[in-house]
């Protein structure tokens, strides 16, 4: 079933975890249509400015895949509205400041970029119907090498 123009279904629910553990990882018909808005107003409209392909690494997660990554299953990957994702060739952190300045978004975050591997991390986004709160945040993990989150 294709999403979008550049986006399947699949490609948004692939798991190689939910694969190896037989985890069921079909997402319900309101979690399709999240998805559905998700590449409509984020993943395709950033395919379509930068012409490259836009590389998913996840997408739509069960609940029961939630728990098996150590995801939380209140994640807004489990409702079908969030997607971790990069483009080759484009630093994360210009790939994140291309969403915050053009597009609408719930929650952006620049996931573990640092500053002297431009390609190091990843890029989460998530997207709503309506009330995008526009948070953008960096992830880093501190001296305990525990997971915060700053504003940017």
């Amino acid at each position: 079933m294709k999403l979008t123009e550049n986006f399947s279904l699949k490609e948004l629910t692939s798991s190689q975890t939910a694969e190896r553990k037989g985890i069921d990882n079909t997402p319900s018909t309101e979690h399709q249509e999240n998805l559905k808005s998700l590449c409509e107003m984020i993943l395709q409209p950033i395919r379509d400015h930068f012409g490259q392909v836009v590389s998913v690494s996840s997408g739509y997660r069960s609940p029961e895949l939630c728990t098996a990554i150590g995801s939380k299953i209140t994640s807004q990957h489990a409702s079908g509205c969030a997607a971790d994702f990069e483009v080759f060739g484009v630093s994360n952190k210009e790939l994140a400041d291309y969403i915050d300045q053009n597009l609408d978004y719930d929650q952006l975050i620049l996931e573990y970029w640092n500053e002297s591997d431009p390609n190091s991390g990843w890029v989460h986004c998530s997207y709503t119907d309506g009330n995008n709160r526009k948070q953008y945040l960096k992830a880093y993990k501190d001296e305990n090498n525990k997971t915060c989150y700053q504003p940017i």
